[in-house]
């Protein structure tokens, strides 16, 4: 997710991983010259086309997109700017699919070759065209996860099962392709094709199931979504109605070069009037962090609390401890809460001025449950410090 794009197609930054090319020779050694050659080419050839499908869907929903060829797959990464509707999500599912199994078909018709007779395959680059084009493209409909006809159907489940939808079809996914595998192997002319053709969503399912087991809730598990989005570029943990955090929406323009899309992204999260969605973006290294906060219009925007706690949070990680103690403090005057007043503590600590951090960490205190502020105070190094000297030892001893 951050190195540097191969090209752009479109405008999509396309990712070229060394297992790619490995992928290839290997289909290249197992089918020989020349029928290798032509399936490795069609392979790549259409497998790109079919994540430009998945992102060209992407882009119509507002998302940003970037494509990534790898071994044995191609995945279309996306952020959305909003929560997708299930219908969305099913589309750019199916347009994949749907890119690969058209170009392929009328490459076949280009070639004088109909698609739909049995005997399609007179020459070498027919046959390749053929399993490229519509066989790999009608197996990746198939109703099961990880390809893309299991997230179609995901999200159609979700309309029944809106809690248990991903467990539910990972099983009914583990079912069909351990019946199917089983199924193929009592078939003499698709025993070998049955292992490979389980094997991989069998892994993934397996992989997916485990993740799955025991996931946290609410909070919790939007900020593994969040941390999930910044450390592997994983969009998949976001919540039904999550959207990734504005500073992972600015990283993602800055890092296309978009200085001033990433601007806007963030300025436009302080004036945001409407439900929060998204979590801070706590697994964010502090380099990206202060390129990010380099782009904010001095004075520092204001306006939304969430995110103007969000950003004195990152004032603080960045050891702004002066700036971010003035923005919380200013923060607390226009909307006095617990998470701007535990702001200016902290920073009041870091600085050494122990009577101003005790204050304001009464503040918070008398706005706060004291749920709240045990475990704030347990994400808060800082104020750590107050309970070495005897003034304030008594007031931390006692939480």
């Amino acid at each position: 997710m951050n190195s540097q794009p191969a090209f752009r197609l479109f405008g999509f930054p396309v990712h070229v991983r060394s297992g790619f090319f490995f992928f290839m020779i290997i289909v290249v050694i197992a089918n020989g010259v020349p029928l290798g050659v032509w399936l490795a080419g069609f392979i790549a050839v259409l497998t790109l086309l079919h994540e430009l499908g998945h992102a060209l869907a992407a882009r119509a929903t507002g998302a940003r997109s970037e494509i990534s060829l790898d071994f044995l797959a191609g995945y279309a990464s996306f952020v959305p700017t909003r929560p997708l509707k299930r219908w969305e999500r099913a589309g750019i599912s199916f347009a994949g699919p749907a890119v690969q199994i058209s170009v392929g078909v009328l490459g076949l018709l280009a070639l004088g070759e109909n698609p739909m007779h049995r005997g399609v395959g007179a020459s070498d680059a027919a046959i390749a065209l053929f399993w490229a084009g519509p066989v790999i493209g009608l197996f990746n409909l198939l109703p099961i996860l990880p390809f893309d006809g299991g997230n179609i159907v995901l999200a159609g489940l979700e309309g029944f099962f809106p809690k248990k939808s991903r467990v539910v079809m990972l099983y009914a996914s583990l079912a069909i392709t351990i019946g199917g595998g089983l199924w193929l192997l009592t078939q003499p002319r698709w025993g070998t094709f049955a292992i490979y053709a389980a094997l991989f969503p069998l892994m993934a399912q397996l992989q997916m199931l485990r993740a799955h087991r025991a996931p946290p809730s609410g909070a919790g598990a939007a900020t593994l979504a969040e941390a999930a989005a910044w450390r592997q570029g994983d969009l998949s943990l976001m919540l039904s109605e999550q959207v990734p955090s504005p500073w992972f929406q600015a990283y993602q323009f800055l890092h296309h070069g978009d200085a001033e899309g990433a601007r806007a992204t963030l300025v436009r999260a302080f004036s945001y009037t409407g439900t929060i969605r998204w979590m801070p973006p706590e697994a964010a290294d502090e380099g990206t962090l202060a390129s990010l906060v380099a782009l904010l219009p001095r004075p520092l925007p204001i306006g939304n609390p969430y995110a103007e706690h969000a950003l004195a949070d990152i004032l603080l990680r960045l050891g702004e401890y002066d700036q971010a103690a003035h923005y919380a403090a200013d923060s607390y005057r226009r909307s006095a809460s617990p998470m701007a007043a535990l702001a200016v503590a902290r920073s009041a600590a870091a600085l050494g001025d122990r009577t101003t951090a005790t204050g304001w960490l009464r503040a918070a205190e008398n706005l706060a449950t004291p749920a709240w502020m045990n475990q704030a105070l347990q994400n808060a190094p800082e104020l750590a410090r107050l309970a070495e000297g005897p003034a304030a030892a008594g007031d931390l001893g006692s939480r």
